[in-house]
């Protein structure tokens, strides 16, 4: 404080100067202090900044505890600097208050800037805590004196290092309070005991610890309550109170318990300390097992390996009994003013004998039973010679009766034999061969075939023996080397290519590989073996080699000579077009047979259909329509068959210009059809020309085929003169000039095409009106429905072909019905 009144005079005489005024602005520190926890009243007055000055100021105060963290403790007086507090302050919340004082002029100019640094007092005002209000521990009743229990930790927010935060522990109380366990602390809180647990006599303590500081004014202090749990321990050794069981065991049985035990423990049941462990004394053969009844801790004694009567009709055992915890005692021999008591402990097993396992001696009788057969050897291994031949004699196994009291007859037996090679006599147990062995069978494995041969006694039941007899077949050289595929496929190139042969053969060496490759027949300039020896050959086609299918005669030789000769079959093909030709070419051959089957219903499916279209577009069936009121006329059968624009019409006239005689001309009944290759001449006429043109060539009068009747049969003379440059184009040169003679012929039935000339012919000579009138026909196929054509209107008037131009598209569409296929 001095210095800051001495700080303060020599500022209020200090001159206006340069320095003294930049002197006046430098940074100065003060400090007050503020006592924790004041009880007021508020505000109250902490202190003042005096500053004089010959001209007026004004001062300020902001920073912690004003405008910051705790807001509103302190205030300052704007004219005379006074210090004010207007609330208590925590010291455990914080230690001090960082403020700036600033002086002002008038015109708001700084004159003088402080640091004030409010410290705050700590008081006792809190007393040491522990974490936690209560403590729980489990230990066990062998736990040794000394040692630490728990740790029960308290702490202090008062100042550090003050009286106000040092404390100390203190035990205030024990329950139960017993004579042979003491409870201490020790300052860093850790709980120890002098003297023994026990569980019998107290299973928990209830220990309450007390923390008090050691504040200069008034102390202060806290308490927390810590329990601890004894775990029981095996204080009491387990006492065998009796058994049960027969005690008696048939010869050869396992699995079976002729004796369990009782034992008495009072320690805690279902524990480490109750549970019992019992041990087998005097087992030599380890024949017997002994094993912990869970719910009982009876012991249950078990045969786990067969007895044998014949090594003795009883067996004496001892049988001992423990707990899976050791055993473990503590008594207190001296209580001691300081440091820890003296006590006795047995921990285990004591040499003295005072915590020795009880014990029992057993009997147990075997009983006597038939023992099987027993085989001198049980597993033998002789040699044969691959394909030996049938009768060789194998090997000769023995089997004895190892009951003493009585000697059973047995025979021997084969037990298994896969392949069945072997038969055995049944009374001197000698092994003969019934088929000549293979070392290459399936049933051979690593040279090696196994069979088992039984003994079989008479007894009730009957026991059995067994042998294991391994038969080492060995290896002769009676297998050739064989390729492994009949068939492969090989490159077309301009340069040899090669692909390769693999040989395979069962038998073993030096009977097998590596094997010799050989071609046989003329193969010069062909094929060719590149390498020629070892496990696979390369089979190399020179560039003469055509594409397709070719055999080769290959002979393979072993290292002993032994061959076989086989024909490949091999594929050549262009590689470029079929990676893999021989395999592209035998994919069908891999068809299953519902593949194959639908493929031939698609075939058969796909011919009907074209011979449906076929009969459709070639042969036509017209069915004659008899006119109602038309008696000269045949009526034509038409079809609408919707032709396009620009399209060629063709009209079917018969080839009736014939000379026959008048009087035979005139006669219905002796005329006859032409043969059918021999009635229709195909005319076309195209919708934009004026007339029609025949695929025959030009029409003339004299080339129109002449018929005879003779012999009820027509005879054509007519050699239609085809041009070689046949265009589709020629043309009637005079249509006008054609004189169509015309007769209802009867030919079986009406002729379609017959009416249509008797039109044609009446239309030429403008002779004579039509007394039916037109008729709308069924399109074809379709006999329910009337057709789209309209009638044919026919004038009297005008040329024939005038007459022609005049009948319309529906005349074409009729003409179209008639029309045959485009020929080529």
């Amino acid at each position: 404080m001095f210095c800051f009144f001495l700080l303060v005079y020599c500022l209020s005489g200090a001159t206006s100067s340069d320095v003294l005024s930049r002197h006046r602005r430098a940074w100065s520190t003060d400090s007050f202090e503020i006592e924790e926890g004041h009880p007021g009243p508020f505000p109250y007055v902490l202190g003042k900044v005096d500053i004089a000055r010959q001209y007026g100021i004004y001062f300020k105060l902001y920073g912690e505890g004003v405008d910051e963290e705790p807001m509103g403790v302190i205030s300052i007086d704007k004219d005379s600097g006074t210090l004010y507090v207007h609330k208590a302050v925590d010291y455990e919340e914080r230690k001090k208050l960082e403020l700036i004082f600033e002086a002002r002029k008038m015109d708001d100019s700084l004159d003088t800037r402080l640091r004030i640094e409010v410290f705050i007092k700590d008081i006792n005002d809190n007393p040491p805590r522990f974490e936690r209000n209560l403590y729980e521990t489990n230990v066990d009743q062998e736990h040794t004196q000394g040692s630490s229990l728990l740790q029960a930790h308290a702490n202090d927010l008062d100042q550090s290092g003050t009286l106000n935060s040092t404390f100390h522990y203190e035990i205030k109380s024990v329950s139960p309070n017993i004579s042979d366990t003491e409870f201490f602390i020790d300052e860093p809180g850790e709980i120890s005991f002098k003297g023994c647990l026990n569980h019998e006599v107290a299973e928990k303590f209830t220990i309450v610890v007390e923390a008090k500081d050691h504040g200069d004014i008034i102390s202060l202090s806290s308490s927390t309550t810590v329990v601890i749990h004894i775990r029981d321990g095996n204080n009491h050794l387990p006492i065998i109170s009796g058994q049960t069981g027969t005690g008696k065991v048939k010869e050869l049985a396992t699995g079976v318990s002729p004796l369990r035990l009782h034992v008495t423990d009072k320690d805690t049941p279902h524990t480490s300390a109750w549970r019992a462990r019992y041990t087998v004394h005097g087992d030599e053969g380890e024949h017997f097992r002994i094993v912990t009844d869970l719910d009982t801790n009876d012991g249950i004694l078990t045969v786990v390996k067969p007895l044998d009567f014949e090594k003795g009709a009883q067996r004496e055992l001892l049988i001992s009994v423990e707990n899976e915890a050791p055993y473990y005692s503590c008594n207190v021999k001296e209580r001691t003013s300081s440091g820890l008591w003296k006590v006795d402990t047995i921990k285990g097993h004591d040499p003295s004998g005072a915590a020795e396992p009880d014990s029992v001696q057993v009997t147990i009788e075997v009983e006597d039973n038939n023992d099987p057969p027993q085989f001198t050897v049980t597993t033998k291994k002789v040699v044969v010679e691959e394909n030996a031949p049938v009768g060789t004699w194998v090997d000769k196994v023995t089997a004895v009766d190892p009951d003493s009291s009585h000697v059973r007859d047995f025979v021997y037996k084969i037990g298994n034999d896969s392949a069945g090679w072997v038969i055995v006599n049944p009374h001197t147990g000698d092994i003969t061969m019934i088929k000549t062995p293979d070392r290459e069978s399936p049933h051979v494995v690593n040279d090696l075939y196994t069979i088992l041969v039984y003994a079989v006694d008479n007894g009730n039941p009957p026991m059995t023996g067994t042998a294991t007899l391994h038969i080492h077949v060995t290896d002769q050289n009676d297998n050739v080397p064989k390729p492994r595929v009949d068939s492969l496929d090989v490159c077309v190139s301009d340069a040899p290519t090669t692909t390769n042969i693999m040989a395979s053969d069962p038998d073993d060496v030096p009977y097998g590989g590596p094997f010799t490759f050989e071609l046989l027949g003329n193969v010069e300039g062909k094929w060719s073996l590149n390498p020629a020896y070892g496990d696979t050959a390369g089979l190399v086609k020179e560039p003469s080699v055509y594409a397709g299918h070719h055999t080769i005669h290959l002979k393979i030789s072993d290292m002993q000579g032994a061959f076989g000769v086989y024909n490949l079959s091999v594929a050549a093909c262009d590689c470029t077009e079929r990676p893999n030709c021989y395999k592209k070419q035998n994919a069908g051959a891999n068809l299953g047979l519902y593949a194959l089957c639908i493929i031939v219903f698609s075939l058969l499916l796909l011919l009907f259909v074209l011979l449906m279209a076929f009969s459709i577009s070639r042969t036509r069936e017209f069915i004659a329509m008899q006119p109602s009121d038309c008696a000269e006329a045949t009526l034509l059968r038409s079809n609408i068959e919707a032709p396009g624009e620009n399209v060629q019409i063709v009209l079917m006239i018969p080839d009736l210009i014939m000379e026959t005689p008048a009087n035979e001309y005139n006669n219905p009944s002796i005329f006859h059809c032409p043969p059918a290759e021999m009635q229709n001449t195909f005319l076309m006429k195209d919708m934009n020309q004026s007339f029609i043109h025949s695929h025959y060539g030009n029409f003339r009068r004299e080339n129109l085929p002449q018929y005879s009747n003779a012999g009820n049969q027509f005879q054509s003379t007519w050699n239609p003169p085809i041009s070689t440059n046949y265009d589709g184009t020629y043309q009637f040169e005079d249509m006008g000039a054609m004189n169509f003679q015309t007769q209802n012929f009867n030919c079986g039935m009406e002729s379609d095409t017959l009416g249509l000339l008797q039109k044609l012919d009446l239309l030429q000579k403008q002779e004579g009106d039509f007394d039916c009138e037109p008729h709308i026909y069924a399109e074809q196929r379709d006999s329910d429905s009337t057709s789209e054509l309209e009638p044919i209107s026919i004038s009297e008037e005008g040329s024939f072909q005038d007459t022609l131009e005049d009948l319309g598209p529906k005349f074409y569409q009729l003409a179209a019905v008639y029309s045959p296929e485009k020929q080529d």
